[in-house]
């Protein structure tokens, strides 16, 4: 489905579960919200006070292993970002009364489910898109990450490279679209190495962690007894955290996201980096529906996609 205009729910949805790192019991309802809300957690606190805290680069505050935003108000916002921009969904409020996004599966796939069964609604308001204009990188030792200007509407090529045989070097290839990210990406679930497990737990991460939820590796084995879910679930859920992290940018992309060894820190410092310079974007309005129903060829915009795995 190709949106023209902006999209919010069209019912509320709620999930309930426990944080990855934090293990704290969290139920959070996602609302409909207005034209140009864009998506806004409200952080409901035990003595009855609430904070508003907008889902855009500028209210990140951490980036190890999640990406926290407000003043460390909630944190592992990645998968359920993903899954309402992966979908389509411009506008939405979403209530949570913990410290994190509830962890699910470990993958985005719980949280389409919710959205699908709530619905999706167009909005009697113009869709507007961030367009790239301009190559922006981002580097730190080994790793980058960029923004290119592309006629793809959204593609990601995500590349990782771990020195375990079990993970090894993969890239993903993604058109961005509904349907391929139900079909390719959605259900890929986090994962983690054994041997670090007692680290995270004493800098207070991974508290939650469970065969349940991730994928857990010693050596070179999976420990999942129901193994992965696919050949290259690793790339497909960096690729998954990857479209999360992006939707923090306010509005869906045209261009293409390249990363290679990246992750949430260099997710949101490509961001960063390309607010800093206003002439390596423009906002602009989707294309308008004619009677007919046919497009106008206003911009080469909408994601139109299909998944290309190597």
């Amino acid at each position: 489905m190709v949106y023209s205009r902006q999209t919010t729910l069209r019912e509320s949805v709620t999930f309930r579960g426990v944080g990855v790192h934090s293990n704290s019991p969290v139920r959070m309802v996602l609302q409909p919200a207005e034209a140009d809300s864009g998506i806004v957690f409200i952080r409901r606190f035990e003595d009855g006070s609430e904070k508003a805290i907008p889902a855009i680069w500028s209210s990140v505050c951490k980036t190890e292993l999640c990406t926290v935003i407000g003043e460390s108000d909630v944190s592992t916002i990645e998968h359920l970002l993903s899954a309402l921009c992966g979908l389509g969904v411009d506008n939405a409020t979403v209530e949570i009364d913990g410290p994190e996004v509830p962890i699910m599966d470990g993958s985005a796939a719980d949280f389409v489910e919710g959205i699908d069964l709530a619905g999706i609604v167009e909005l009697d308001a113009p869709r507007s898109y961030l367009r790239i204009l301009k190559p922006v990188r981002v580097e730190h030792g080994r790793m980058f990450s960029e923004l290119r200007p592309s006629n793809h509407g959204f593609r990601l090529e995500v590349e990782i490279d771990f020195e375990q045989s079990i993970v090894g070097r993969q890239k993903a290839v993604v058109d961005l679209d509904p349907s391929c990210f139900r079909r390719d990406i959605a259900r890929a679930r986090t994962f983690g190495f054994l041997r670090d497990v007692e680290r995270l737990w004493k800098a207070g991460f991974a508290l939650g962690a469970s065969l349940e939820n991730s994928v857990a590796i010693e050596d070179d084995r999976i420990l999942n007894p129901e193994g992965l879910r696919f050949a290259d679930e690793f790339v497909r859920h960096k690729t998954l955290d990857a479209i999360g992290d992006l939707a923090l940018a306010g509005s869906p992309i045209l261009g293409t996201y390249r990363s290679y060894c990246g992750g949430h820190r260099m997710n949101v410092a490509v961001l960063e980096a390309l607010f800093a310079d206003p002439n390596a974007y423009e906002i602009v309005e989707a294309p308008r529906r004619r009677r007919s129903g046919a497009m106008e060829a206003v911009l080469a915009a909408a994601p139109a996609f299909a998944a290309d795995h190597s």
